[in-house]
């Protein structure tokens, strides 16, 4: 039977790293008994999501939740330059 949690993995990623780079991960993955390749994976999948997290997820004191919230329900400014842009044909508008 296969296993239902195994992803097909179908791309191919390559990467260039120093001796020293490949030694102190090689130790690494051997200390977490597994292989460069999963270890490598593993740990730079997570800091993508992390990074990724971070650009979506953010944490704000009451405070700073307050003003968040007051300027997101505030009217816009009302920029001349915008109004003048905006007002004129797009490219992206039907010919």
């Amino acid at each position: 039977m296969a296993n239902p949690k195994k992803i097909q993995k179908d791309e191919r990623l390559f990467l260039r790293v120093s001796s020293s780079q490949k030694e102190v991960l090689e130790k690494a993955a051997e200390l977490k008994h597994t292989s460069l390749t999963n270890f490598v994976l593993e740990n730079s999948y997570a800091a993508a999501q992390e990074i990724l997290a971070n650009q979506v997820h953010f944490i704000l004191s009451d405070e700073q939740w307050e003003l968040f919230n007051e300027a997101l329900n505030s009217p816009p400014k009302e920029i001349a330059g915008l109004k003048k842009l905006f007002s004129k044909k797009s490219v992206f508008d039907a010919q």
